[in-house]
């Protein structure tokens, strides 16, 4: 994929990876999650009266809002979001051979995944003539966003749209921001992963918008086109996207609050400090605002990594970028007594990526609770996954990880109950019936029983 240069080298001795020493220390749960590092700069809350605002401008105005919207923050001017039908044939027809290849093979990885996902619907017979059933069915309509500012993430459209497809749901529509140096349209090769999938709905709309237009709908415009209303809207993006997520949250169902990427490593002083911090940038270099946490019981380790760290990040493409992620609050190595309390603190970190770099990494990884995705042994990065691995990289951040999942395909299932009683079997149970709903002081449950055998 292609990024953006940044436009300066920092420094090497510019990077301020910072230090968190929780040895010798017993804390609790609660002061854990208080102490891991955590962005500081900018909260959902501060992000939720902007978000406010986009949602009740795009449910009052409409498309007007939109194009406004998208004149102010993505500096283009559009009649109408929708991409047209010949603009996705033409961005698959004119992408690159090698990363058709590496979109196919990463659909075909993931597909494999997604479809043993699904899980079965059961029946169980309670006694002759009363049967309770569990039936997995698909929501009806589904958006799914993919973020498009600093990063064009193609991959991001096979993630939302292959699990959405092997639960089955019928209708898929697909926004991304739309870009001015692509005339007002998302980046081509989001529209050929699109393409590539079958997403003939797609929209140029980035940000807080999107999540709005597909919860509310969207009325149809002087040439009627409109967008209908989702059921589950998915994907990662920014603060501002995930607090939108939050906010229709009732309204349609969501995935997890994905937001700006973060990564944490647990590691001995068996890991490779190279290794360690090429994974730390590979993550920064998505958001100068990105995550990327060291736990290690070895100083010795944590000084050579940061050794690394001014190297490779002084090299890297996006090196002002890097820099500016690594420095930050949310970013640095957190020193533990040993293992166990490594794991204690990853635990409270819930981190959206989990590297593994430990001596015997496996066990370590069996004992981890709270994380979107686990990464097990130096050949397992977070690269993988963003990519290639067959699971799905839109994952909870921001500690939500800790009670939410990764995109799969129960996120676009709903579990159906089904009873079913014959005469006789409702009799049975009948008299339990009316003593509960007495003791409730619901005599009208009791009775809507008892009239069926008057």
């Amino acid at each position: 994929m292609t990024l953006s240069s940044d436009t300066s080298v920092p420094a090497a001795s510019s990077l301020d990876f910072r230090s968190i020493d929780f040895r010798g220390r017993h804390l609790s749960l609660a002061e854990l999650r208080a102490a891991v590092p955590r962005a500081k700069h900018q909260t959902m809350a501060d992000a939720e009266s902007k978000v406010l605002d986009i949602i009740a401008d795009v449910r009052n105005r409409g498309f007007a809002a939109l194009t406004d919207l998208a004149r102010k923050f993505d500096g283009v001017d559009q009649s109408h979001p929708r991409v047209p039908a010949e603009a996705l044939a033409e961005a698959l027809a004119g992408i690159d051979p090698e990363v058709r290849a590496a979109l196919e093979e990463s659909i075909k990885r993931a597909r494999q995944f997604a479809e043993r996902q699904r899980p079965a619907n059961v029946e169980v017979p309670l006694a002759d003539g009363a049967a309770v059933s569990q039936n997995w069915i698909p929501v009806g309509r589904v958006g799914l966003y993919v973020p498009g500012g600093l990063a064009p993430l193609a991959s991001s459209v096979i993630m939302n749209v292959v699990p959405a497809v092997a639960a089955g749901v019928e209708s898929i529509a697909l926004a991304s921001p739309p870009q001015k140096e692509w005339g007002g349209l998302p980046h081509p090769t989001i529209l050929a992963a699109a393409a590539l999938l079958g997403i003939d709905e797609v929209y140029a709309i980035g940000g807080a918008q999107a999540i709005v237009s597909f919860a509310y709908g969207v009325p149809g415009s002087q040439d009627g086109l409109r967008i209908e209303p989702v059921d589950v809207v998915t994907g990662p993006g920014n603060i501002f996207v995930a607090t939108a997520k939050r906010l229709v949250k009732g309204v349609v169902g969501i995935d997890s609050e994905a937001g700006t990427t973060e990564i944490a490593i647990l590691a001995d002083s068996t890991a490779k400090p190279a290794l360690v911090a090429a994974d730390l940038i590979s993550q920064a270099e998505h958001d100068p605002k990105a995550a990327s946490v060291l736990v290690t019981d070895s100083g010795d380790l944590a000084d050579a990594v940061v050794d690394e760290l001014r190297r490779q990040a002084a090299a890297t493409r996006h090196s002002a970028r890097v820099f500016e992620a690594l420095s930050g609050p949310q970013s640095g190595v957190v020193l533990v007594d040993d293992l166990e309390q490594g794991i204690a603190v990853c635990n409270a970190y819930a981190a959206e990526h989990l590297e593994i770099m430990t001596a015997d990494a496996a066990a370590v990884a069996a004992r981890i609770r709270n994380a979107g995705a686990i990464f097990v042994g130096d050949y397992s990065p977070v690269s993988l996954g963003d990519y290639c691995a067959g699971s799905n990289h839109v994952l909870p951040t921001s500690g939500t990880a800790a009670f939410s999942s990764g995109l799969n395909v129960t996120t676009f299932l709903r579990a159906v109950q089904v009873i079913n009683y014959d005469r006789a079997a409702l009799e049975e149970v009948s008299g339990h019936i009316v003593s509960l709903a007495g003791a409730e002081d619901l005599p009208g449950h009791g009775e809507a029983v008892r009239i069926r055998f008057a």
